[in-house]
């Protein structure tokens, strides 16, 4: 028999509507995908070249498991000049990809009982990782009119003695909603009063519009440093998703135990991508504004368009590539005659007759959303919302 746990673990609902769209394009079916995580853009030039050169000057062994020196170095100067945080490079632990950060994270910290709260809508991946590790997810329920944002009240009326952590993203994925920073003052302390632990996911921390900005919650204080896990990685900064390289940052005692935990699991980051990484961290940062400047104007397209379609509304995103669109109003209509009883079905009569792929809500732990990506070109967003615009209009 298979392990019950391994068992109980659902497929990522975003990976799986990606793979569809994928799989429907290559036999030929024109299929607009609103679900892909990443950036639609190269990897930069100069960071492809520093692999090139990795690779041809032999940098093909196994590192040290926690990550190079100078990659570690490197990520310990970007947090300190844009974060404003001081670690040394024993305290990063450089991963196959922020996901896999997490997952360190989780091993290392969780006893079986051990409860995690997450604010819905949280990304998938946040309660199987900590299922995976014998913990016990807590969705703490928000409001869109706080901007799917937790409140002081909403995490006391969830904390027991046996929460252990608080995960936090900002930006969010998948709302796209960003905390302030007096928002993260009260939240941080709010854990320091009670000694839970924060893992803060900060991975779309340079995709933010407007006049909004990004602040970690590790920089209110020492305490809160200590408690402060902080998860980030270059897949989405520097389009760089499939080199799968992320890191946290965290307390000498912790990131010591994640670094071995990563001896055994995975030996260590891939060697050539580290290279890679270093170069994105340390050479010319106009390519990441550039990617950001794209992203806004999609992002305003893409809010103004969807306002304006029947049925359908969202808040507006102040950071990430994801647009979060409520089809609550839609519920209990039919189309063709197969009617629509929540967020699956929505996703799956429009991917079935319109040929257009966003991820259902209900993976993120609310079925009445789906989660659209504006990591797409301009064309395939104009087409594609054109597309939901006919869907919308055949529903009765």
């Amino acid at each position: 028999m298979l392990s019950k746990k391994a068992l109980g673990i659902n497929p990522s609902p975003t990976m799986a509507i990606d793979s569809k769209a994928k799989d429907m394009k290559s036999r030929g079916i024109d299929v607009i995908g609103f679900g892909a995580g990443e950036p639609d853009f190269d990897t930069p030039l100069h960071i492809r070249e520093a692999a090139i050169k990795a690779i041809n000057e032999g940098h093909t062994r196994y590192t040290p498991a926690a990550g190079t020196p100078e990659l570690k170095e490197a990520i310990a100067v970007k947090l300190k000049a844009e974060n404003g945080l001081e670690y040394n490079p024993a305290q990063i632990v450089v991963s196959n990809g922020a996901k896999h950060a997490l997952s360190n994270v989780f091993t290392a910290l969780l006893n079986p009982g051990d409860e995690v709260m997450i604010p819905v809508p949280y990304w998938v991946t946040y309660p199987e990782l900590i299922s995976l590790n014998d913990g016990t997810p807590v969705p703490i329920e928000t409001s869109e009119d706080n901007q799917f944002k937790v409140s002081p009240a909403e995490l006391d009326k969830a904390f027991n003695s046996k929460c252990k952590a608080l995960v936090l993203n900002s930006p969010c994925n998948p709302t796209g909603q960003i905390y302030s920073k007096e928002e993260l003052k009260v939240i941080a302390d709010f854990c320091c009063e009670r000694n839970i632990y924060i893992i803060s996911d900060e991975i779309y921390e340079h995709l933010i519009y407007g006049s909004y900005s990004h602040t970690s919650i590790a920089s209110f204080s020492e305490k809160a440093k200590d408690l402060t896990i902080v998860v980030n990685g270059v897949s989405k900064s520097y389009a760089m998703t499939g080199w799968r390289i992320g890191y946290a940052a965290s307390a000498p005692g912790l990131a010591k135990v994640m670094a071995g935990i990563q001896s055994h699991t995975a030996s260590n980051p891939n060697s050539i991508a580290q290279k890679a990484a270093l170069a994105g961290l340390r050479g010319p940062q106009d390519c990441v504004e550039e990617m950001r400047v794209a992203f806004d104007e999609r992002r305003r397209y893409m809010y103004d368009q969807i306002k304006a379609v029947p049925f359908l509304d969202a808040l507006e995103p102040q950071g990430t590539f994801y647009m979060f669109v409520s089809v609550a109003e839609t519920i209990g209509k039919s189309f063709k005659g197969q009617k629509v009883y929540g967020s699956d079905d929505f996703a799956g009569l429009l991917l079935e007759s319109r040929k257009v792929a966003v991820v259902p809500g209900a993976g993120f732990g609310a079925p009445g959303y789906v989660r659209l990506s504006f990591a797409t070109s301009m064309d395939n967003i104009v087409e594609g919302l054109n597309r939901i615009g006919a869907f919308i209009g055949d529903l009765e």
